[in-house]
C-alpha cells in the first residue's frame, strides 16, 4: 500500500473515531462510510442531528422505528463482538432499556450474556406481548452457552471424581502410574533400574452414589448479572451428573432456593430478581443448613462481598464451615470481564479463615471445580492459573 493510501486510511479511521467535529482536519467520507458514521453518531453523538436522543419527542413510540433501524445498521456494518459492545453502550449511555420492551426491536438485537442479564432485570416490567420474544432470546443465548461450556464442565467434573476415588485392585487402564511408582519406590531394583510394583493404585471406577455435594450461592445484585447467567448454566450442567448433588441458591436481602429449576436454565434465570440489597450472612446461613456431609461439600459463594448484613456473623459462619471440613470458595465474579469492585477487607478476612477469593472466567470454572473435587489447594491452583487471589496481611 502506498504512503498516500496509508495516510488516507489513517485519516478515514480517525474521522470515524472522532465524529463530525473532525470534518475539517480529516478526509471526507463517502459510500458505506457515511452510513457507518451515522450509526456511530446516533449512539456516541446522541444530541446531534442524527442522534437517537436529540430528535425524540413524545415518548417511546416515535423513537422505536429509528432505534430498530439503528440496530439493523450496526449488525450490517460491525462484527458481532462490536455490536454487543454498542448495544450495551446504548443501554447504559442513553437509558434505552425501552428498546427491550418492544418485540420487533428485541428480535433485531444481537443476543449475548449482557442482553440476557438486562432482560432478566426487566422481567417484572416486560409487557405480555414481549415476554415470549424475550424468552426466545434468552433461550438462544443459553443454548449457545450450553454447547460451548457443557462438555468441558462434564469432562472436568467426571474426570476429577474418578480420580478422587482410589482403588487398590485396578485394571491395567485404571492404574495411576505416578502414585503407584511413588508408593513402590522402596522396591526399586538397582540392577534392573526399575521399580517392582507390589502395590497398585488406580483411579476409582465410576460410582453410582453421590460423591460430592456442590452448593452454588449466587449474589443477584445488579453488579453480578453476568455471573448469575454463567452460574445458572454451570449449575444446570452439574445437576445432570449423577455422582454430584448440585444445589443453587440466589440471594439479595432474601434467599431463594432455585434447585428445583436446575433442569431448565431459562426458567431458572427468570426465577432470579437482579438488583436490590445484599445479605450474604443470611444466604450463607441458609446454605449451612443444607449441609449434611461437610467433608464432601463444596460451597461456592459468588459475590462481590459488599455485605449489607451482619459481617461479624458472616465471618463466624465462615469459620464454622471451614472448621467442619467444607471446602469454601469465594468467586468475586464468574464472568468474562474479570474482578469487579469488591470489599477487599472482607475478602482478606475470609482468606485469613481459609476461604480463597478471586474472580474466575467461565473457561476456567470447570478446571476450578475439578481441583475442588480433588481437594487441591485452591489458592495455589488459582495462582497457577494466573488468577489473582486475595491475600491476608
Amino acid at each position: 500500500m502506498s504512503t498516500s493510501r496509508t495516510d488516507t486510511e489513517r485519516q478515514r479511521r480517525w474521522r470515524l473515531a472522532l465524529g463530525g467535529e473532525a470534518n475539517e482536519s480529516c478526509c471526507g467520507l463517502s459510500g458505506e462510510d457515511i452510513e457507518i458514521d451515522q450509526a456511530l453518531g446516533a449512539l456516541y453523538e446522541p444530541d446531534g442531528p442524527g442522534g437517537m436522543k436529540g430528535p425524540r419527542r413524545g415518548g417511546t413510540e416515535k423513537s422505536a422505528p429509528r432505534v430498530a433501524r439503528w440496530l439493523g445498521d450496526i449488525r450490517k456494518y460491525f462484527p458481532a463482538s462490536v455490536v454487543q459492545v454498542m448495544q450495551q453502550d446504548a443501554l447504559d449511555r442513553l437509558g434505552m432499556r425501552e428498546m427491550l420492551l418492544q418485540p420487533e426491536m428485541l428480535e433485531a438485537v444481537q443476543p449475548d450474556v449482557h442482553l440476557v442479564a438486562s432482560l432478566i432485570s426487566l422481567s417484572g416490567v416486560i409487557p405480555a406481548k414481549t415476554k415470549e420474544t424475550a424468552r426466545m432470546v434468552v433461550r438462544k443465548v443459553v443454548e449457545e452457552l450450553m454447547r460451548k461450556l457443557a462438555e468441558p464442565m462434564r469432562t472436568a467434573v467426571t474426570g476429577a471424581l474418578n480420580r478422587a476415588v482410589r482403588n487398590r485392585r485396578p485394571r491395567l487402564a485404571e492404574i495411576d502410574w505416578n502414585r503407584t511408582i511413588r508408593a513402590n519406590l522402596r522396591h526399586y531394583q538397582k540392577d534392573y533400574q526399575t521399580v517392582v510394583p507390589e502395590t497398585l493404585i488406580g483411579y476409582g471406577r465410576k460410582a453410582q452414589k453421590t460423591q460430592r455435594n456442590i452448593i452454588l450461592c449466587i449474589d443477584q445484585s445488579g453488579s453480578m448479572a453476568a455471573s448469575v447467567v454463567y452460574s445458572s448454566i454451570f449449575g444446570a450442567v452439574m445437576a445432570s451428573l449423577p455422582a454430584v448433588k448440585t444445589q443453587l441458591v440466589v440471594f439479595d436481602t432474601a434467599v431463594v432456593d432455585l434447585t428445583e429449576k436446575l433442569d431448565d436454565p431459562v426458567e431458572l434465570l427468570f426465577g432470579t430478581q437482579l438488583g436490590g440489597g445484599t445479605d450474604i450472612n443470611k444466604a450463607v446461613g441458609y446454605c449451612q443448613s443444607l449441609i449434611t456431609d461437610p467433608t464432601n461439600t463444596i460451597l461456592v459463594l459468588i459475590s462481590d462481598l459488599i455485605e449489607g448484613g451482619v459481617e461479624k456473623n458472616l465471618l463466624q459462619r465462615t469459620n464454622e464451615l471451614v472448621q467442619s471440613g467444607v471446602q469454601f470458595i469465594t468467586l468475586l465474579a464468574l464472568s468474562d470481564e474479570g474482578a469487579p469492585c469488591y470489599d477487599q477487607q472482607l475478602a482478606a478476612r475470609m482468606s485469613l479463615l481459609g476461604v480463597p477469593s478471586f474472580a474466575c472466567t467461565p473457561d476456567k470454572f470447570p478446571a476450578l471445580m475439578a481441583a475442588a473435587i480433588k481437594k487441591e489447594d485452591i489458592a495455589l491452583w488459582a495462582a497457577q492459573a494466573d488468577l489473582v487471589t486475595t491475600r491476608h496481611a
